[in-house]
């Protein structure tokens, strides 16, 4: 019922143990034809899923509590994971590998992913300037970035300009009701992650003065795909984080 444990079970070589995948699902690209879509992400099929007499059912966070209580009343296994930070992401692929029987595979491949990681804060530790980064996860209203996104920025190179709002695990407790406390704290960078629909930068360029924010007036406004970045697993930790840095360190080039 979440895409992150599915796109860890093809990285391990288990793609033949999944039945059947949220719909949200974009990676790998080939789970959706290969396997059928089940789930969204706040309600699920449930009958289509005891037809697949899954021996597990993995799915993510709280929200996904209703649906894990109907299929338990109907004698199914779940394991629901939360995992909110960086640590908490590989905790969940090392719990998943170890479930499926690849542990070696799992920390082998856990290894690359914090080598990378650890690259990429070394090269963002020379930075002469760390800019402001907003990253804003829906436009209306503002929400701002959850704990793993937040940590991420750093780890590129950026500070999140709410860093304060990144503990909330709950996207409600993360809206910015007043959009002036973004100008306030006048980011150097703006990025967009819509949850799934298209980031408009020229939206966010027109909002009733935000003119004269750094990020705007230099045109540093920029999409990350929600599917690399707002799915706590693999992507995140790969393709999102290393675009993040990517535009930071472009930003670093032109402020030298």
């Amino acid at each position: 019922m979440t895409e992150e444990t599915t796109e860890w079970l093809y990285l391990l070589g288990e793609e033949a143990r999944i039945v059947g995948i949220s719909g949200y699902t974009v990676r790998p690209r080939r789970a959706r034809e290969e396997k059928p879509k089940v789930s969204a992400f706040i309600n699920a099929k449930i009958d289509k899923i005891l037809a697949l007499k899954p021996d597990c059912v993995f799915g993510f966070s709280d929200m996904q509590a209703d649906i894990a209580a109907e299929l338990i009343r109907h004698g199914v296994q779940v394991t629901i994971f939360n995992q909110r930070s960086v640590a908490e992401i590989f905790s969940m692929m090392s719990q998943v590998a170890a479930m499926v029987g690849q542990v070696e595979r799992g920390q082998a491949l856990m290894q690359t992913m914090l080598e990378g990681l650890r690259a990429i804060e070394q090269a963002a530790a020379a930075l002469p300037r760390r800019p402001r980064v907003f990253f804003e996860e829906w436009d209306e209203p503002h929400i701002s970035a959850i704990r793993w996104v937040s940590e991420l920025i750093g780890i590129a190179g950026g500070d999140d300009c709410f860093p304060e709002l990144a503990a909330q695990s709950m996207g409600k407790n993360r809206i910015i009701a007043d959009g002036l406390d973004v100008v306030r704290r006048n980011p150097d960078i703006i990025i967009g992650s819509w949850c799934g629909k298209k980031f408009r930068p020229e939206k966010v360029a027109a909002r009733a003065g935000w003119q004269d924010v750094n990020a705007v007036r230099s045109g540093q406004l920029f999409e990350v795909k929600s599917a690399d970045i707002l799915q706590p697993g693999p992507a995140a930790l790969t393709d999102g984080v290393a675009h993040l840095h990517r535009i930071i360190m472009a930003w670093s080039a032109q402020h030298d």
